[in-house]
């Protein structure tokens, strides 16, 4: 038998990087909602008492971006000035450009369009960048994620729960979690470690939230896991003793400095490429979805028990550059099978890619929200979101693949 420990982290939307890539995402919805072909790569700093906002930004929107982050902090739970950091006293300073005409040229004609002629509408878009993206799909939860970062995530919205609800009221927006799950023989068995680090109010004791978090966080978050915490569960609360001074006052924040909390906490590859604030054409977050939309479909139609997609790409050119499929010896069909099955059933072009999860159309339908909910808590397994990069609308197609073949 083989044993090993895996640990995997999460943070709540009050966590300084978090607060970065919500407003990114926010700032994104916005445009999107009013002018559906924006170009939008939005970077977000915070730091004590300010908000810097800066990026390229191409659109036919009209945006107020001082009133727009204000609202997006308030909405996280920065509302009083004692925090250091508050939505109506913070600074706010914009730094926008437009995209670059030598990156705008690829994109908006790609290369099978500009040299060869194509007259593929899902030819019509470039890569807007070079990259390579993962994604991973298993059967350790319900909703085919690794167990550590599920239960990270689950931690993390609790928290925010409690907070938000009043029942835990001396929490404040700021907090990690972090998970070490146990495996037999590549199977998750047990929990040794859950780890909370959450900022609170300066009269509280670090023995109450210690006895608070397990009734109110912790039990709520394993009620739908099979797997519990146990008499051997290590509980760690706030380690350094206490977590008063946090948020963008305690540590600075970037826009995309979580990308292994937005992913699958560090058991499956990344290609390197953040999320929030990229605008569809970007590869790095559409492609993302693909290869996680890929690797679930797989798993589910039982093709696989484990399963890791890669995709890469050239900036200015529709098709991707190289598709890979690992199955970690997992796999009912031989790797090539996979591959064919990947290349006719999912379309893989940026255009493509927009058109299968309506990337440019959905915060217009949602009111000018879709991007800035994924912004926190992670962008994969959401079982509280209908995101389309989860759906197994795929399923009955690779299984009728399957069977056409074995006949």
């Amino acid at each position: 038998m083989t044993r090993h420990l895996f640990t995997s982290e999460s943070v709540t939307e009050g966590h300084p990087d978090k607060i970065c890539d919500q407003i990114s995402d926010t700032i994104l919805d916005t445009h999107l909602s009013q002018d559906p072909k924006s170009r939008v790569a939005a970077e977000v700093v915070v730091n004590t008492g300010l908000v810097l906002v800066t990026g390229e930004i191409t659109s036919k929107s009209k945006v107020d971006y001082a009133k727009l982050v204000r609202q997006k902090i308030a909405e996280i739970g920065y509302t009083e000035a004692n925090n250091g950091f508050s939505a109506n006293s913070c600074a706010i300073l914009v730094a926008l450009d437009e995209q670059s005409a030598d990156i705008a040229q690829g994109v908006n004609a790609a290369q099978e369009c500009r040299e060869q002629g194509s007259q593929d509408d899902w030819d019509a878009i470039g890569s807007g960048d070079q990259g390579i993206m993962f994604g991973y799909a298993c059967q350790e939860t319900p909703e085919l994620m690794p167990l550590p970062i599920s239960l990270a995530h689950r931690l993390a919205r609790q928290l925010a729960i409690a907070r938000k609800t009043g029942k835990l009221p001396y929490l404040r927006p700021d907090g990690k979690t972090q998970v070490t799950v146990v495996y037999e023989n590549g199977q998750p068995v047990g929990i040794d470690t859950i780890l909370i680090s959450t900022q609170h109010t300066e009269e509280i004791s670090q023995a109450e939230i210690y006895q608070d978090l397990w009734p109110v966080v912790v039990e709520p978050s394993f009620a739908e896991i099979n797997i519990k915490p146990s008499e051997y569960t290590r509980f760690l609360v706030n380690p350094t003793g206490q977590f008063i001074i946090g948020g963008p006052q305690g540590d600075s924040g970037l826009t995309g400095r979580k990308i292994i909390v937005d992913t699958y906490g560090g058991y499956s590859r990344h290609g390197g490429g953040a999320f929030s604030g990229k605008d569809p054409t970007k590869v790095d977050r559409t492609a993302a979805y693909a290869c996680r939309y890929i690797a679930k479909n797989i798993v589910a139609a039982g093709l696989a028990d484990k399963c890791e997609v890669q995709l890469s790409y050239a900036i200015g050119v529709a098709k991707p550059v190289s598709i890979f499929v690992e199955t970690f010896g997992t796999g009912k069909l031989p790797q090539a099978d996979l591959l064919a099955l990947i290349e006719q059933n999912f379309e893989l072009r940026p255009a493509g890619l927009i058109h299968t999860f309506n990337l440019q159309f959905l915060p217009h339908e949602r009111s000018g929200r879709f991007y800035q909910d994924v912004a926190a808590y992670g962008h994969f397994g959401r079982t509280d979101l209908d995101l389309p990069w989860e759906r197994l609308d795929k399923v009955a197609v690779l299984r009728e693949a399957i069977a056409v073949a074995a006949i």
